[in-house]
């Protein structure tokens, strides 16, 4: 998977250096290109914003500095994101979605945004990550560099991605390790019981009781057995 990200800021991405997408990027599992779109400004002083036709606050990133980066990388094979607060929000199914791209580029705005016209001309798709306003678009980039690397070959162990939060349309169920006990709290003896089969059937009714405590609209969408219907209804009964 190749990302190229045009962005004023390509020193923010410096975290992404760490951690799994780092190692990932070494093993050439990845590859994340920071394209700085003010080496394409042909002012001398690489100004690359200007003030807004109709008036208004803030200043607009002009579209032919935008229009030379994309032309620098682009290929047939090229899926253009602009990340946005108007654009759809970033959920699991387009994270594994955009996971099955060869190459996609991020543009990230700034200041009051981007010319329409050449978002117009070059994007593909608007993604948001929520429904609040950032200075850029340098962070949702990452945020989309991440969640869509975790489903690259390779990069995670398929059992990590597959039994995680949303993986199923349920939340994780919770998880323990060492020590046995902590503040005179005992992690579950069926945990430790060596069951498979009583393992797994635990960790389903968790994930559905965490589920419906923190998430209950995503119960709505998920397929459950007549079993599993009752042992919701009887959450409810208690109040949980």
């Amino acid at each position: 998977m190749k990302f190229d990200v045009l962005t004023l800021f390509p020193e923010m991405f410096e975290p992404m250096k760490q951690s799994i997408i780092g190692r990932a990027t070494g093993k050439d599992l990845l590859e994340i290109n920071l394209i700085n779109i003010r080496d394409f400004s042909k002012d001398k002083h690489k100004k690359v914003d200007d003030t807004v036709y109709g008036g208004g606050a803030g200043m607009l990133i002009k579209p032919d500095v935008v229009y030379d980066a994309y032309k620098s990388i682009k290929s047939e094979k090229s899926k253009v994101i602009y990340l946005s607060p108007q654009g759809k929000t970033l959920c699991q199914s387009k994270v594994e979605k955009l996971a099955k791209e060869e190459h996609l580029i991020l543009l990230c705005g700034h200041y009051e945004g981007i010319d329409q016209r050449v978002i117009d001309k070059i994007v593909d798709e608007e993604i948001s990550i929520g429904d609040y306003v950032l200075t850029g678009g340098e962070i949702p980039a990452m945020v989309l560099i991440d969640s869509v690397s975790r489903y690259i070959d390779g990069v995670l162990a398929q059992e990590s991605i597959s039994e995680e939060s949303f993986s199923s349309g349920l939340l994780e169920y919770p998880q323990y390790t060492r020590p046995e006990t902590f503040e005179g709290i005992k992690v579950p003896e069926v945990l430790q019981s060596g069951h498979h089969e009583n393992i797994n059937k635990w960790r389903r009714k968790e994930a559905i009781k965490t589920t419906y405590i923190k998430r209950p609209e995503l119960l709505e969408k998920v397929n459950l057995t007549d079993e599993e219907v009752k042992y919701i209804e009887e959450l409810k009964n208690k109040g949980n």
